[in-house]
């Protein structure tokens, strides 16, 4: 998740994370993590930093750009991918056929991507 600053509406936060935050704590399904103070800001914003920090998440912040990226969460889960259901993904093989990524359901998959830019 990549946020302007590093104050972010509480909606916005559980759309983009599942996690949602409350007076009580941040919560998904039947977990709930309970906040420090300056985990909340003003008009229904947290500090995603706080946040992220007691939900295991990394965080990154590029102060030039004002911008602040977080990872999934791992300390309160265990893992860092909560699913490991990918979307369809269809591209031209070598030959210029249209491959599906579905087609290899049930292997395992490194998918490697590069770019000119």
């Amino acid at each position: 998740m990549i946020v302007e600053g590093s104050l972010v509406d509480r909606d916005a936060f559980h759309a983009r994370t599942g996690w949602d935050v409350k007076p009580e704590g941040a919560c998904k399904a039947e977990v709930c993590v309970p906040l420090p103070a300056d985990a909340y800001a003003d008009e229904g914003r947290i500090d995603v930093a706080v946040v992220a920090k007691k939900l295991g998440m990394p965080v990154v912040a590029d102060e030039v750009h004002g911008l602040t990226a977080l990872g999934p969460e791992t300390a309160v889960t265990g893992r860092v991918l909560t699913s490991a259901r990918a979307p369809e993904l269809v591209l031209p093989d070598a030959h210029g056929n249209p491959f599906r990524l579905s087609s290899l359901l049930g292997q395992k998959v490194l998918l490697v991507a590069w770019a000119s830019w």
